[in-house]
């Protein structure tokens, strides 16, 4: 049978493990739920800075070749098909 969670070990300093308790209790979550929301939550916001960076990238490229409009976007892409 193969298991479905792997338990995992962390350290922090005292009053963050306070805190941390805390928001547990106050969330009436326990230890790992908290956990596991607030590494959702972390991952969500890496993948909409990801993608942020991405898009100013795209923009920038799009401006120095003088593409303005998602129109001209879509010609250039099928130009070539």
């Amino acid at each position: 049978m193969e298991r479905n969670r792997i338990a995992m070990t962390i350290s922090l300093p005292p009053e963050i493990a306070e805190d941390y308790e805390k928001t547990a209790r106050q969330e009436a979550k326990n230890r790992s739920q908290l956990f596991r929301d607030m590494f959702r939550v972390y991952k969500e916001r890496t993948l909409e800075k990801e993608f942020l960076e991405l898009q100013a990238y795209g923009a920038k490229l799009a401006r120095k070749k003088r593409v303005f409009t998602e129109a001209e976007v879509e010609r250039i892409v099928l130009k070539d098909r």
